[in-house]
Order: structure tokens, then sequence, then C-alpha cells
């Protein structure tokens, strides 16, 4: 027998339990001309209702999906119209849950709004998500992929744009990454955020309800990057929001706040919510199509990060820029938030256009103790150097994610940047050999003369020995920069999955930073790449073996070795190929 207090309180559990499942509408019995209310915060944290009006189902708008087509009306819709930050706001008919706002149409004179039906957005936690890979270009240089903005149709309906507040950056980081955010359906917003790091402990569950304002928290700390959005439907601790994908990461782990609504900005275009993130509520950790779905009361696991940026020749008594701050742990996600919270320090504190020379070096840690990922290189030019700046630490980061191993679990990121107002490059003007014809055993005297601003010459002489009993024939000798050697060089393997965690570190360990001109000794002969390692014109028998073995590469060419050399802590940019004849 329960004793009569434990038994009461066991009563009311249950009640509160049976009231809090939410019943839902089917998509089926929907008709055109049903009247119903939503839920959302206009201001504050107060839930607030608004009327909706069903105008019909548009049905196969994607694959296996349906949009409910509302019209909205009521609190402020009438002058501004669907909101950014509206998304996943609980629409309810009869009482029953239907679905989220989730789309609308840019300028539309009234509130007319797609609705996702709640049994698609219930079925989010499935399917794959979307892997970055570093793609390398012809020249060496590195890119994220772009993604297109999701469109039901022509006549311009679309998913609601994710408003993104951030906090602690520069205006023209916004200007360089707003392309790039907008391609990921994100409309980025500078100076509507509060700013500073949401910490402390989890917040009370209950107060979090369908039609609640919450926050993706993407970036905290001196810089802040958070993400609005509406809580829809709350499954026991399981929270369902924002009627649509947000960056379509797939499983994810990024932490979310319940949010404030500080004030309505009304728009010709499309009007949004200005919000400030409180307490910290819980995880996101699954990002699809039809919803993003998270879990009440656990911190999400994020990676500390520091950036540290100083001025060559500064006096010794001059304080550099520290930026310490937390950021999610997403192989997609993170790589983009490295690469503008770079941008953004070197934008604060030296200048992005201009003749500069910016000088990158920081590690990669992680918790298994594995040797960490080095950062080293530098970029001088007259504009562009900021941008190739913050890209080299995002890529080599994308690359670790995207390996996809436990052990290389990250535990802390930090860049130490330097710039100068100085462009210290060195073009590769000239390639000379000291003979054109060699024998086997002779040593070849490879000149190579770079040339900078201001009349700056610089002459490097190295020598090559022609290995004993090398083959008659043409020895070509190509001297490029960091860039175009790692293209040449590491190409397939940053185009492949590595075997192994030892095997992906010393990939991203090998890249070459453009401080140095790079020799490489080569013969026009076909050759093999497997894993990064060279084996150049093999016989027959093994290159039919490579042939069929998995992984491996076949080149145009056979690298017979590689040769340094210095240009004393400048930039080295350019390729130049002589050739020499060996004789029997």
């Amino acid at each position: 027998m329960f004793p009569p207090l434990r038994l009461a309180a066991a009563i009311v559990s249950l009640a509160s339990c049976l009231c809090a499942q939410t019943p839902l509408f089917p998509l089926k019995d929907l008709k055109p001309g049903m009247r119903g209310i939503g839920k959302t915060v206009f201001s504050g944290n107060a839930i607030e209702e608004f009327q909706v009006e069903i105008l019909g189902v548009l049905e196969n708008v994607g694959p296996h999906q349906s949009l409910i087509l509302g019209r909205l009306s009521g609190g402020p819709l009438g002058s501004t119209g669907v909101l950014q930050g509206m998304s996943g706001s609980p629409v309810y008919v009869d009482g029953k849950l239907i679905g989220a706002v989730s789309s609308a149409f840019s300028f539309a004179k009234e509130p007319i709004a797609g609705i996702r039906p709640i049994e698609e957005m219930l079925r989010a936690p499935r399917g794959s998500s979307t892997t970055l890979r570093a793609a390398m270009s012809e020249k060496g240089e590195w890119r994220l992929p772009p993604r297109d903005v999701p469109r039901f149709a022509e006549s311009g309906m679309i998913d609601i744009a994710t408003p993104v507040s951030f906090g602690g950056f520069t205006r023209g980081t916004l200007d360089a990454f707003s392309p790039q955010l907008r391609a990921l359906g994100l409309e980025p917003r500078q100076g509507v955020a509060a700013g500073g790091a949401v910490t402390g402990r989890i917040g009370n569950p209950a107060d979090l309800k369908p039609g609640s304002m919450i926050s993706v928290l993407l970036l905290s700390g001196d810089m802040n990057i958070g993400a609005d959005g509406t809580v829809t439907h709350i499954d026991g601790n399981r929270v369902f929001a924002f009627g649509h994908r947000f960056l379509s990461a797939g499983p994810t782990e990024m932490p979310f706040a319940r949010a404030e609504v500080l004030a309505l900005m009304p728009l010709l275009s499309t009007s949004f919510k200005i919000s400030a993130a409180k307490e910290l509520m819980g995880v996101i950790s699954e990002d699809r199509n039809a919803a993003v779905a998270g879990v009440l009361g656990r911190r999400a696991r994020m990676i500390p990060f520091a950036i540290r940026v100083s001025r060559a020749g500064r006096a010794e008594n001059t304080t550099a820029e520290n930026y310490n701050m937390e950021m999610v742990d997403d192989r997609f996600v993170s790589p983009i938030l490295l690469q503008m919270a770079a941008f953004s320090a070197i934008d604060a504190t030296e200048r992005t256009a201009g003749a500069s020379t910016i000088t990158v070096r920081g590690e990669i840690r992680f918790a298994s103790g594995a040797p960490s990922a080095i950062l080293d290189n530098i970029f001088a030019g007259d504009n562009g150097g900021a941008i190739q700046a913050a890209l080299s630490g995002a890529i080599p980061l994308a690359y670790i994610l995207q390996g996809g191993f436990d052990s290389l679990r990250i535990s802390g990121i930090s860049l130490d940047i330097q710039s100068s107002i100085e462009k210290k490059q060195l073009q590769i003007e000239q390639v000379s050999a000291g003979r054109r014809e060699a024998k086997p055993g002779d040593r070849i005297p490879i000149t190579v003369l770079m040339a900078g601003e201001n009349g700056l010459e610089i002459s490097k002489t190295v020598e090559y020995t022609v290995p004993l009993g090398a083959p008659p024939g043409t020895l070509f000798f190509t001297v490029a920069d960091g860039m175009t050697t790692n293209y040449l060089e590491l190409r397939p393997a940053l185009t492949s999955s590595p075997r192994s965690a030892a095997e992906l570190l010393d990939t991203v360990n090998r890249l070459r930073p453009n401080t140095k001109a790079y020799i490489r000794v080569w013969r026009a002969d076909p050759a093999f790449q497997v894993r990064g390692e060279d084996f150049p014109a093999p016989p027959a028998s093994l290159a039919l073996l490579l042939g069929a073995t998995q992984g491996a590469t076949q080149t145009r060419n056979s690298k017979v070795a590689e040769l340094e050399v210095f240009a004393g802590g400048m930039a080295v940019s350019g390729t130049r190929t002589v050739q020499v004849e060996v004789k029997e």
C-alpha cells in the first residue's frame, strides 16, 4: 500500500503527464476554411496566440513532403507579416497540433505562411547528414562547399530564414561571409545580440513550452553567435522546433538556450524578432530537413577556442588582443565558425586591405593525447590575406572532423596570428640548372631567383645528386610555392578517406607552408600514390597490382625527390620548371 501523500503525488504526476501529451491533428483530416490558433512570443517570454485560417494543403512539395497553407492574423502580424524567428511556432486546430509555421513569401502583402505538418517533424531523426569535405582547386586553394537555399517553388515560398545574431564581430566579417551564410538559409544580424557567454546551471525544463523562443548557440565568449527559432512540441525530455532545417547537419550536438524577445523589427522584405539568450536548456541533437530536435537537461560538448593577434615590430609593452571562446563540436559548423572568428579578430585589430603579411601559427589538440595538428603558414599580398589566413585553420579542422575518428576528439584550438603592414612576398622569377646533361652520380646545381618589392632579389642554389643506376631520360625540376606543391602531392590523400587517425594527422602535418620554395624532381613516367605515399615508375607487374588496389591513385608523372629552398620568413608564390637530360 502507498502512503496517502505518496499516492496523491503519484496521481498528480500521472495526471500532469497525461495532460502534457498534446493530441495531434491528422493531415488527411484538414480542410480549407478550418480555423485554429498559433502560439509564439512577440515580447519578453510571454507566449501569445494568433489566429490561423487553413487555406489548403500543398502535396508533394518535396520528397514525401506536404505543406499546409495558412493565413495568419492577430497581434502585430498585420503590420509585420510573418517574422523571422517565428519558425517552429505551433499551430492548433480544435486543440490538436497540426504543425509549425515554417515558410513564407518574401515581400508578401499579407501574412500567408507554410505550416510544416507535425507528422513530418516527428520523423526528423532519420536520414543521413551532409558531410563537409575539403575541396582543393587546381591553384592549390581550399574552399568550403556552397549550399543552396531550399525553395518550394519559383513563386518565392521559401523556408523562413533563421535570424542569426552576431556579437563581438566586425561589420567587415558579416560583409565577407553574408553570401555564404545566406546560402545556408541563415540571415546574419549584427548589433542585435545581447553578447557574452550563456553560462551557469541548466534552466528549469518547465520554463520551456510550445511557442517559447529558443536560441541555438554556435559560439559563445568574446564572440558569440546565436540562431533563433520557436519550440513546436515537447514530448517528455524531447524538444522539436523550427519546422525546417537549420544547417542540415544531421546528428549533431549544439547547445540551446531559452530566449526573450526584446523587440520586433518590421521590414518591407521580411520582418524579424530581436531576442536575447538567457539560460541554457539542453542540446539540439538532430538537424534534419523538417525540423531540429533536441534533449532537455543536457550539456553540449564544446571546443575551447583561443585567438591571439599581434603586430610584428610592436613595442613590447603593447598588449596583444586575445579572444577566448567556446564553439560547437560539429564537422560542418565548426570550420566555418573558426574561419569567421579568425577573420574578425584580424579585421578588428589589423588592416585587411592594402599591403600586409599575416603569419598563422597554432595547434589543434586532442583529448586522447594524440599528437597535435600543427598550423603554420604565412600569407602576403595587397588584399585577401585575412581570408586566406582564416581559411588556413578552417580546412585542416574540417579534414580532421570529417575523418570521424573518436580518438581525435578535439580538446582545444589555439591560433597565434601576427600581422605586418609590409608585403613580405617573394615571386619565383627564374630557375636555372647548372648543367643541361648529367650522368648517374653527377651533382646538378639548381639556382632559384626570387624577387620582391623595392627591387629585392634573393638567389638560392641547392644541389641534386643523380642517383646511381638512374635510367636515362629527361629529369624535370619544378620549383613551386607551398599551396601548389600541396595540390600536386597531397590532393589524392585529401580527397580520400584515411584508414587511421595516425594517417589523417600525418596528412595534415605534411601540409607545406608558404615560407619556402619546393623543388619537385620528377620524370614523365606514370606513377601511383597510395595513402600519400609515392610509387614512382613501378614495373609492369607492380603497376598491375597497384591499379587494382583500393585507394591507389595513378598520377601522370613520377616524383623522384624533393628539395627545399628557404626564403627567410617571407611568403613565396609562383612556379617554374627546368629540365636536364640524364645520359648513360
